[in-house]
């Protein structure tokens, strides 16, 4: 079995409690939360290593290690395929710090995407702006329906009742 497949077993765990659940994510989300104060204080270093030397380096046991690769996979510069890592296998974490940001707004992680050190990585303006583009994602916009005395859509220039949208 694969490590995040084994990750997946471990979090989705219905051998927990309620309350032995919430402190398991509580720890790991405290965890998370230490590690990404890291990565922003140090936001002009790509780490790259093993699995298993990168995981030891942030003080990680694999199986949490996974499960944070996990969450920031789509935040990468280039994405990792989480089924086929090993502990031997080569990893590197270069970030797209935008992409994260906007990514932690989608999450709706407020413990991530508030921690003071996001200051000395994007200016305060670039990060209003992410959470703009963030917002006006999630507005639906319908499009505008073709009423028949507009334009034709296909551009023949007539009514659209007279045109494509004429009842045979």
């Amino acid at each position: 079995m694969s490590l995040y497949k084994e990750w997946q077993d471990i979090a989705q765990s219905a051998g927990r409690t309620q309350k032995e659940n919430e402190q398991f994510w509580q720890r790991y989300f405290d965890h998370e939360t230490e590690l990404y104060k890291k990565l922003l204080s140090e936001h002009e270093t790509t780490y790259f290593g093993t699995f298993e030397s990168l995981a030891e380096g942030f003080e990680w046991d694999s199986h949490e290690f996974i499960g944070f690769l996990d969450g920031i996979n789509t935040s990468l510069v280039k994405e990792l395929d989480l089924d086929s890592i090993t502990p031997e296998t080569e990893i590197e974490l270069n970030i797209d710090f935008e992409k994260l940001l906007f990514n932690m707004y989608e999450a709706k992680a407020p413990w991530l995407y508030e921690l003071p050190e996001w200051d000395g990585v994007l200016p305060a303006e670039k990060r209003a702006e992410i959470y703009r583009e963030w917002k006006a994602s999630k507005i639906f916009v319908a499009e505008k329906k073709v009423g028949p005395n507009d334009p034709c859509p296909c551009g023949s220039g007539k009514k659209y009742k007279k045109c494509c949208g004429r009842l045979s």
